[in-house]
């Protein structure tokens, strides 16, 4: 366990120590910590949005694009995020585990807030170009690298281990409440004035990076002895691999959503086909995160104790019909339900996988693991954008989406067969040995 330290210098606390709370919100760190969480996913997310409108909207007028042209740009706008995700996970992985963990969270918050400072001078300048989009959209994913393995590592040091499923859950309520309200209030900005809603994240990040240096220090915890910095790095994947109920949930993740993932096509389910516009596409991004923010708000009171396998698995099968329906779908109201229903069949394997994660992985390896895993839910949205948008050039971006959703289906089924400890899952007890 991390040693946290009191502001005054005095003896370290330990979370253990703390008497068993009724909530995490509880403890001031956690309240500091839930608020960066949510501040800086509601920063992100409304730039995100927004930088995906921008660039097919750029794609499409300035660059004169049709329609599958222009989609394919959206699947290189994942796939140009995905690239700094994939080369630097183990570092940021190893630096969660080496470095004082808030301090990485508020450096990746410097960086989104560089990124916000230079979009809203060029969308101020009108000289928006669809390198300068990519360019920007890869120093985001270098953000993001780092931001998620220390963020994830700072909870369990915050709260004691019994109240740890309540405070993943709050957590997700945190990260879904602002998915719904930063795409929705970005669209809304944008709309009214584009270079307001990159002045708004701005705020947003300096806000969490405030908020996250209120935390106690969380220093890394001790070893008895360091090895090289890149064997440290490879031990998260090495654990990962050698469990097979942990690898089996984290691939059946990766899988699916690589082959289900919509989100790339929003913006031409917006603009070309529900003929919504940024307005709409803020709600159409929204409406997943608010299916996934019911659901942790649920959790986080009564979490799910029996049969988490087997629904897990359920969850995933539901997320990929959900998906067919709003890609066949023509009807605003309908294409949100979807996307509220499929928000909320993915929470449950958000919130199943990241309770396994936490409570089975040792303290010392908890940054090298949450960055594998992070690794793998990176690489399921950007590659699945990417791969939406590829189909979307061959096909048409109904066909991507559609297809896609049915290929969720089959996945599922495949990975009850590979790994059938995965249905056998009746708890979150630990399902494996722990690897040191």
């Amino acid at each position: 366990m991390a040693t946290i330290l009191p502001p005054d210098g005095d003896e370290p606390v330990m979370p253990e120590s703390t008497p068993r709370a009724a909530s995490p919100l509880s403890f001031p760190d956690y309240r500091y910590y839930w608020a960066a969480r949510f501040t800086a996913v509601m920063a992100t997310i409304a730039m995100v949005v927004v930088i995906g409108y921008q660039l097919y909207d750029t794609a499409r007028t300035d660059y004169g694009m049709s329609i599958r042209e222009a989609s394919f740009q959206l699947g290189l706008l994942g796939l140009v995020q995905f690239v700094p995700l994939a080369l630097l996970t183990p570092v940021a992985g190893w630096a969660a585990d080496r470095f004082e963990r808030r301090s990485v969270a508020i450096f990746s918050n410097l960086i989104d807030i560089t990124i916000a400072a230079t979009l809203g001078w060029f969308t101020w300048a009108g000289g928006l170009t669809l390198p300068l989009l990519f360019g920007l959209a890869a120093l985001h994913g270098v953000a993001r690298v780092f931001s998620g393995p220390a963020m994830s590592a700072i909870a369990p040091n915050i709260v004691p281990p019994a109240v740890l499923p309540r405070a993943i859950a709050m957590s997700s309520i945190a990260w879904q409440s602002a998915s719904v309200i930063g795409p929705a209030v970005g669209g809304l900005i944008y709309a009214a004035r584009p270079t307001s809603v990159y002045i708004f994240a701005a705020i947003l990040l300096a806000v969490s990076a405030f908020t996250i240096s209120r935390v106690r220090p969380v220093l890394p915890p001790p070893v008895e002895v360091r090895r090289h910095p890149l064997r440290e790095m490879l031990d998260g994947l090495k654990f990962v691999w050698m469990e097979r109920f942990l690898l089996g949930t984290i691939t059946l993740d990766l899988f699916a959503v690589i082959l289900s993932g919509a989100t790339a096509m929003l913006p031409v389910y917006a603009r070309d086909i529900l003929h919504v516009g940024s307005e709409g596409l803020g709600l159409l991004r929204a409406a997943p995160a608010l299916g996934a923010a019911v659901v942790a708000l649920g959790l986080s009171f009564r979490p799910i104790e029996r049969n988490v396998g087997v629904k897990m698995l359920w969850a995933v099968v539901v997320f990929g019909l959900a998906t067919v329906a709003f890609g066949l779908s023509t009807s605003l109201l309908l294409s949100l339900g979807m996307l509220v229903l499929l928000g909320a069949a993915d929470m449950f394997s958000v919130f199943v996988r990241g309770t396994l994660i936490q409570l089975n992985t040792p303290d010392h390896m908890r940054g090298r693991v949450s960055a594998a895993s992070g690794l793998a839910i990176s690489a399921s949205n950007e590659l699945g954008e990417m791969r939406a948008g590829a189909m979307a050039a061959a096909l048409g971006p109904v066909s991507a989406v559609v297809v896609g959703g049915a290929a969720a289906v089959g996945v599922t089924a495949l990975w009850t067969w590979l790994f059938p400890e995965l249905g056998r899952a009746k708890t979150f007890e630990p399902q494996f040995k722990q690897a040191g």
